[in-house]
C-alpha cells in the first residue's frame, strides 16, 4: 500500500472531536452526487473525497474522507481551499462551485452525467428494472469557467483502488497528453479502470495526475473521469451539453413531484431528490445512505457500513416520496424484493433485515486496519453484520409502504400477492419471539414494543390488501389477529402513566414509539398516544432534539454514547402535530431545517450541542422523515382555519 505525506490533502480547518483544528472536513461539509449507479461526495475545498465504482458499495476509488491518504480529486484555484460560494442549480444534482481569488472569479459545475438510454446494441448485463429514458453515462464531468480576471488553476487526481489497498498507477492512453488511465498497482487486471479526459494537459507524477493553466476571463476546460465504454467528450462545448442534458433529466424527473407553495418547499425538492440518488436504478434497491464508517460518536466504534438496502429504510423512503406524489419508484424496489425472496428455482425465501443493492443475501461485515477512520474514529467497516438479525419491524413497513403504493390503484398486482402473504404469514407465527428491534442492537433479543406495533402493522396492512385482492376471509383473519396483537401491546407494552414503553415491562423511552401514531395503532386523541409522545418529547431530548434511547438503559451491545438522532426529531414533529400541538411542532421543524448543512442534506444524527453532524451521509432515513414532518405542518397549517387537517399517510377505516 502507498502511503506518504506528500499524498495527503491539506490540513483544513473544521474543529476535531478532540477540540482541536482537523484534517477532516465536518461532514455537513460535503455535497452529495448521484446518477442513480453511483454516487460522490465532494468537499467545499473541490476535492472528491468519497467514491466507489461500479456501484455505491464496491470498493473506493476516492476515500479521503476516511483517511486523507486514501485518494482524492480536487479541481479548483491554485492555494484556494475556501470557495465564495456553493449551491445546487434548482432542480437536480448538479453542484456549482464559485471561487474568488486576489484575481479573478471561477465557476467550477460537477455531475455524474446522465443521458438517453444507451443499450441499444445490446441488453445490460445489470439492469433488471424496465429501462427509462435515461440512463447512467458511468462519468464524474467537471467543468470550469473563468467568468472575470485571470485564475491559476490546478487539478489533481490521485485515486487509490481497493479501500486504499490498492494504490494505483497511471499511463498516458491518449495521443499527447488529452488522456490517462488509472489502474490498481496489485490487481491492473481485475479493475476498476478510470480514464481521464481534459482539454488540459495533464502530466503524471506518481500516483498523481496533475494539470494546470492560467485561465482568463472567458476561458473554459472540462475534466472527465471515465470508469466505461461510453465515450468521453473531446471538447468543453461536447461536456456543456452532456452537462445540460444532465440537468434537464433531473428536471423532468422532480417536475413529476406534488410541492406545495410554501417556502419549505426547497428542502422537500432537495429531500426528494436525495432519496432518488440514493437509489440503485439497475435494480430498484434504495441505499439506507451512501458512505460507510461515519462516525456516531467522534471516536468511538459505532461505525457502520450504510451502503445496502433495508428493508425498513427502503419502505419508509417510499413513504416519503409517495406523499409527494413521486410514487415511480416503488414499483421497482417492490420488484427488487420480489427477486430478492424468490431462489433460483423459483422457491419462496423468508425476507431478511437488509440486502446488497444487488439482491446479495450475504453482507459479511470485516474491519479495514488500514484506514485511520473519520476524525480518528476507528474502527472502519465495510459490510454489515445486521444482515441475518431477526428485526420484527420490517414486516409491518414493507407492507405499510406496499398499501400506501397500491391503494390508489384498488388492485394488488398479481406478482406481488404470493410475496405479500408470505410477509404477513411470517409476523403471525413469530410476532410473540423476542427481536433485535428496529435500532438493530447488538445486545440480548428483547421483546421491543415497537416490534411488536409493527407487527400489528403487518397484519392490518397485510388485511387491507387481502380486500383489495378479495380476499375477504383471509382480511378478517388477519384483522382478528391485528386485534390481538393490539391487546397484547396494550397489556404489556404500556407504564402506569400510559406511557409505552421501549420493551416489554420496563420504563425505558423509545423514539421508535412515536410510530404508535404515526402508523394508526392508536389514534391521536388516545390519552396514551399523548402521554407517550410529551414524555419523549419531555424527558428522551437533549436541548430539544430526540435521542434513540437512553444508552445507560439499554443493552445495545455498544459503548459510548451517540447524537441525536434526526429521523426521530422530525418523528416528534409529525407526532406533535397529531396530538394536537402545532405551535410547538412548527418551533421544532424551523429549528431542524436550520440545522441542515449548507447544501440541505443531513446525516444520520445531529450533535444537540455544537450543530455537528455525525453518521452516514445522506442518511435516507432522515430525509425521509423531514418530507413527512414539513407535510404534517404545512397540510396543519393550511388546514387549521377549516378544521380539515389530513395527515398523510392515513389507512382509510376498516369496513364494517
Amino acid at each position: 500500500m502507498e502511503s506518504s505525506s506528500a499524498d495527503s490533502l491539506p490540513i483544513l480547518s473544521p474543529v476535531s472531536s478532540s477540540g482541536r483544528r482537523g484534517a477532516f472536513p465536518p461532514i455537513d461539509d460535503y455535497a452529495f452526487l448521484s446518477d442513480c449507479e453511483t454516487n460522490c461526495l465532494i468537499a467545499s475545498s473541490g476535492s472528491v473525497e468519497w467514491m466507489c465504482v461500479p456501484r455505491p458499495d464496491s470498493p473506493s476509488v476516492f476515500g479521503a474522507i476516511l483517511d486523507r491518504s486514501a485518494g482524492h480529486f480536487r479541481i479548483g484555484p491554485y492555494g484556494k481551499h475556501v470557495p465564495a460560494a456553493r449551491r445546487y442549480l434548482p432542480g437536480g444534482m448538479i453542484l456549482e462551485t464559485t471561487w474568488q481569488t486576489e484575481t479573478g472569479w471561477l465557476i467550477v459545475r460537477d455531475a455524474l452525467v446522465l443521458g438517453p438510454w444507451h443499450n441499444n446494441m445490446a441488453r445490460s448485463k445489470t439492469h433488471r428494472r424496465t429501462p427509462m429514458d435515461w440512463d447512467a453515462e458511468h462519468m464524474l464531468l467537471r467543468t470550469v469557467k473563468c467568468v472575470s480576471g485571470t485564475v491559476e488553476l490546478e487539478m489533481s487526481c490521485q485515486p487509490s483502488f481497493d479501500y486504499h489497498r490498492g494504490g494505483s498507477r497511471w499511463e498516458y492512453t491518449g495521443k499527447v497528453y488529452e488522456e490517462a488511465t488509472a489502474v490498481a498497482v496489485n490487481h491492473p487486471e481485475a479493475g476498476p479502470y478510470l480514464v481521464l479526459t481534459t482539454d488540459l494537459r495533464i502530466g503524471l507524477e506518481g500516483r498523481e495526475a496533475r494539470a494546470r493553466t492560467r485561465m482568463s476571463e472567458g476561458d473554459s476546460v472540462f475534466v472527465a473521469l471515465s470508469w466505461s465504454d461510453l465515450p468521453a467528450p473531446a471538447t468543453f462545448d461536447e461536456a456543456a451539453k452532456k452537462m445540460w442534458t444532465t440537468a434537464e433529466c433531473w428536471r423532468r424527473w422532480i417536475t413529476l413531484g406534488d410541492f406545495p407553495d410554501h417556502p419549505w418547499r426547497s428542502y422537500l425538492q432537495r429531500s426528494a431528490l436525495t432519496l432518488k440518488g440514493l437509489t440503485y436504478a439497475p435494480t430498484g434497491a434504495l441505499l439506507a445512505a451512501a458512505t460507510t464508517s461515519l462516525p456516531e460518536t467522534p471516536g468511538g466504534e459505532r461505525n457502520w457500513d450504510y451502503r445496502y438496502t433495508w428493508v425498513r429504510d427502503s419502505s419508509f423512503a417510499l413513504w416519503g416520496l409517495y406523499t409527494l406524489g413521486l410514487d415511480r419508484e416503488a414499483n421497482d424496489f417492490f420488484n427488487f424484493l420480489n427477486d430478492a425472496t424468490t431462489g433460483d428455482n423459483g422457491d419462496a425465501l423468508p425476507l431478511q433485515v437488509l440486502y446488497g443493492i444487488g439482491g446479495e443475501r450475504r453482507i459479511t461485515e470485516e474491519i479495514l486496519p488500514n484506514l485511520s477512520g473519520y476524525d480518528n474514529s476507528r474502527p472502519v467497516r465495510i459490510g454489515n453484520a445486521a444482515y441475518n438479525q431477526d428485526q420484527h419491524d420490517i414486516w409491518g413497513t414493507m407492507l405499510d409502504a406496499v398499501y400506501l403504493h397500491v391503494k390508489s390503484l384498488q388492485q394488488v398486482p398479481e406478482s406481488l400477492w404470493p410475496m405479500l402473504e408470505r410477509t404477513v404469514n411470517a409476523a403471525i407465527s413469530r410476532w410473540r419471539e423476542p427481536d433485535r428491534g428496529i435500532w438493530e442492537v447488538r445486545g440480548e433479543p428483547q421483546q421491543f414494543t415497537s416490534s411488536k406495533v409493527m407487527c400489528w402493522v403487518a397484519l392490518d396492512r397485510g388485511a387491507r390488501l387481502a380486500q383489495l385482492h378479495s380476499q375477504f376471509e383471509r382480511a378478517y383473519e388477519w384483522f382478528d389477529i391485528a386485534e390481538e396483537i393490539r391487546e397484547d401491546v396494550l397489556a404489556n407494552g404500556v407504564d402506569e402513566e400510559g406511557v409505552f414503553t421501549q420493551t416489554y415491562g420496563s420504563r425505558t423511552l423509545d423514539a421508535s414509539l412515536l410510530l404508535v401514531v404515526l402508523t394508526r395503532f392508536l389514534p391521536p386523541d388516545d390519552y396514551r398516544v399523548k402521554a407517550t409522545v410529551l414524555a419523549i418529547a419531555d424527558r428522551l431530548t437533549v436541548h430539544g432534539l430526540v435521542l434513540r434511547y437512553d444508552t445507560d438503559t439499554t443493552d445495545d451491545g455498544l459503548t459510548g454514547e451517540e447524537g441525536t438522532f434526526t429521523i426521530c426529531s422530525f418523528w416528534l414533529v409529525s407526532a406533535l402535530v397529531e396530538i394536537g400541538e402545532l405551535e410547538r411542532a412548527t418551533q421544532l421543524c424551523e429549528r431542524l431545517l436550520g440545522l441542515a448543512s449548507p447544501l440541505r442534506l443531513y446525516a444520520e444524527e445531529i450533535d444537540p450541542h455544537t450543530g455537528r453532524h455525525l453518521g452516514n451521509y445522506p442518511q435516507a432515513f432522515t430525509h425521509l422523515a423531514l418530507i413527512n414532518a414539513v407535510t404534517h405542518v404545512i397540510r396543519a397549517e393550511d388546514s387549521r382555519q377549516a378544521g380539515q387537517f389530513q395527515p398523510a399517510h392515513t389507512p382509510s377505516n376498516r369496513p364494517a
